[in-house]
């Protein structure tokens, strides 16, 4: 749960009735994805960018960032487009097809075997045949091999020499060579990893890779009673810590592809501790591995020599509270060092480290958020990154030197920027809006200073019959340490005159802001149609507050955020338009345990709401998660994700309590409600919504 994750029910409390469905989510509308947008540039003078002609097709014009002249650009195929179109007559790239580094070869999965194309090839070649599927296949950074494993080992094949070889021999049903358990894939890897858990070399010649045992995982019982699993339905188990109990063991090998032979790094088997997000030194020598502790109150970067596996310590944090994985290093490609985001100073920062564990520089000292390392020229000796600046809700633009000197904010004003950099740094060109303007595109120099205009999204004029229009506000805390920033989304027709219902629509949990200043477009939500207000706010824990705010929540998952969702409600009450007897809240994951626990332990402030994939018991999930935040416990339907347990539990406290409530399931659905279902989900949802708040 990187972003906590529940099951699929719903809560709404209304005098003494208690109905649980699925929730709708209240949909802002947004710039969609056919729009004037930047598409990269052709020199380090001229950007392309897509218009629309009359007929609403693309138009793609390369245009001097200096004059504004242009020419238009016949229609380009991507990469893409190309490798597809040379594909023998009948076969297409999918989703699950892997492309190679330079776009000009792909793994195709076909018949549960891996099939090997590269433009100019008349045919498909096959690889694989057998009856094993094989899983996450990934190109070697020179295009020459495919890492994958299958039966949970660990193979690869050799395109030049057409030869697969196998790196690992002993999986099981608890062993997983390469595979991670699903919950370091759901706490640690994320779920884009899709399971995989081995990491190229940049020479291609080594795999690092986690080797992973759960023997000592409890093993939780999924019962699968979908009609598609028969009338008998299955049993599904899967290994799954939850708060103090065993996790999996897991240890670093790095294989040699030309040898087949693994050498392990001579990490502590026996303590437990969290290995992941390794990375290499750029010539292959070296790996780096961060280590965390049980109690993930410190992190570790170990840097590993691959032909013994000795290992020496060259980075190391601790707090008080809680450390997290980092998953964005930039590692130098001159092999001086790397980059890292980090919370040192409560604020994240930038370092630059070398590989002796040294700081060459303290890139950044700032008391506000830095999101993302966007570019780094190792050449100009320049580092570009994304920070909020000092209003938590902007996204803003910045450049330093690797030194840590002549520190430049490219993008002003309020509101969300996102920059193209032209190919050598000398030219930017900033697309932005807010929360009241629809925004433009501004060509800036290298100093930051503006060219011209380029181009200037329509905002139409605002017309309160058919549009719905949201504010930015703040909203001080009780304890007046934090001023929150929420938005509030009015009803089309909305007059002050009248009363309201209001929905929450909320995530919660730490470092979770959701509430930024961006266009929200004028083009009415479901909420604003039916005449209900929409509100959204940011607890102290979001992360607008740094690690202060943060730190709230260590051992206090449901306090502090639940009192400062109250304080919303309070701010609310002011105002003349505000029907208290119709405040709504919902949520899914995360928002879920906050819609719980507003309809019971803030049963004074919310009178309605849906919970969607709700933790009702952190006893009852898994411990990565659990334990960064809650500690273990010693210390203080088919979702494999959030059980149905928690449901059991809730609804047998409720009729403990002599609530009347409904319960609504979606068989065969895991966490989140997809296909057939989902359109179910969200009609229920909106019909209790006009049902509670209107009739």
């Amino acid at each position: 749960m990187r972003r906590p994750g529940f099951l699929q029910i719903s809560i709404c409390l209304i005098v003494s009735i208690l109905v649980l469905i699925s929730p709708a989510k209240a949909q802002m509308p947004q710039r969609g994805g056919n729009q004037v947008a930047i598409m990269g540039w052709t020199d380090d003078t001229h950007y392309l960018i897509r218009t629309f002609d009359a007929d609403k097709n693309p138009v793609v014009q390369s245009i001097d960032i200096k004059t504004g002249k242009g020419i238009f650009v016949p229609p380009a195929k991507s990469d893409r487009e190309l490798l597809s179109q040379s594909l023998p007559q009948g076969t297409t790239l999918t989703m699950n097809d892997v492309i190679s580094p330079d776009m000009k070869s792909v793994i195709l999965v076909k018949e549960n075997d891996l099939f090997f194309f590269t433009i100019g090839d008349k045919e498909l070649r096959r690889l694989t045949n057998d009856k094993t599927a094989e899983v996450n296949a990934r190109f070697s950074p020179d295009g020459k091999k495919i890492a994958y494993t299958k039966n949970k080992d660990l193979y690869v094949f050799d395109l030049t020499n057409n030869k697969e070889i196998r790196l690992t021999f002993d999986a099981s049903d608890k062993i997983y060579n390469g595979y991670s358990s699903w919950v370091y894939m759901e706490e640690i890897l994320g779920r884009p990893s899709h399971y995989a858990a081995f990491w190229w070399s940049p020479d291609g010649n080594k795999l690092a890779y986690l080797r992973t045992d759960e023997t000592d995982v409890p093993v939780f019982t999924l019962n699968r009673i979908d009609e598609a699993d028969g009338i008998h339905g299955l049993i599904e188990a899967t290994p799954y810590p939850k708060p103090g109990d065993p996790n999996p063991k897991v240890k670093m090998g790095i294989a040699d592809v030309a040898s087949a032979k693994t050498v392990w790094v001579k990490t502590d088997y026996s303590i437990d501790q969290y290995i992941a997000w390794p990375f290499w030194t750029p010539d292959s020598k070296k790996l780096a591995i961060q280590v965390v502790n049980r109690d993930q109150n410190d992190i570790k970067i170990i840097l590993a020599d691959p032909s013994s596996g000795d290992f020496i310590q060259i980075y190391d944090e601790s707090r008080k509270t809680w450390v997290e994985f980092y998953e964005d290093i930039y590692v130098m490609n001159n092999g001086s060092g790397f980059i890292v985001r980090s919370y040192r100073n409560d604020w994240e920062n930038l370092y630059y480290y070398g590989w002796d564990g040294k700081l060459i520089t303290q890139l950044t000292n700032f008391n506000f958020r830095i999101t993302s390392i966007d570019r780094v020229d190792e050449d100009m000796k320049m580092v570009y990154f994304s920070a909020s600046g000092q209003e938590s809700t902007d996204k803003h633009f910045f450049r330093v030197g690797l030194d840590g000197k002549n520190l430049l904010q490219v993008t002003t004003g309020n509101g969300t920027h996102n920059v193209s950099i032209s190919p050598k740094g000398s030219y930017f060109v900033d697309t932005w809006n807010s929360v009241v303007s629809a925004g433009t595109m501004i060509a800036l120099d290298k100093k930051a200073k503006v060219i011209r205009e380029v181009y200037k999204f329509e905002q139409p004029a605002f017309d309160p019959s058919k549009n719905s229009r949201t504010e930015l506000v703040k909203i001080m805390t009780s304890d007046r340490l934090f001023n929150m920033p929420a938005t509030i989304t009015y009803p089309v027709n909305f007059d002050p005159a009248k009363k309201y219902p209001v929905i929450f629509a909320i995530y919660g949990g730490p470092n979770s802001a959701n509430v930024s200043n961006k266009w929200f477009g004028s083009n009415p939500s479901w909420n604003s149609l039916n005449g209900i207000i929409t509100f959204s706010v940011d607890h102290r824990g979001s992360g607008h507050f740094g690690k202060k705010g943060l730190d709230y929540m260590y051992r206090c998952l449901g306090k502090w955020d639940i009192l400062d969702y109250e304080d919303g409600v309070k701010w609310l009450r002011t105002k003349p338009y505000i029907d208290s007897t119709r405040m709504g809240i919902t949520g899914t994951s995360y928002g879920g345990y906050m819609t719980c626990l507003a309809l019971t332990k803030g049963a004074d402030y919310w009178t309605h709401g849906f919970a969607g994939s709700s933790v009702t018991d952190y006893r009852l999930y898994d411990d990565i998660y659990t334990e960064r935040y809650m500690d273990t416990p010693q210390d203080g339907d088919m979702d494999d994700n959030v059980h149905m347990q928690n449901s059991i539990y809730l609804i047998s406290r409720l009729q403990d309590e002599g609530k009347t409530f409904e319960f609504m399931l979606y068989p065969g659905e895991r966490h989140g409600i997809r296909g057939v279902k989902g359109p179910h989900a969200r009609s229920e949802a909106n019909n209790f919504w006009l049902r509670n708040f209107f009739f």
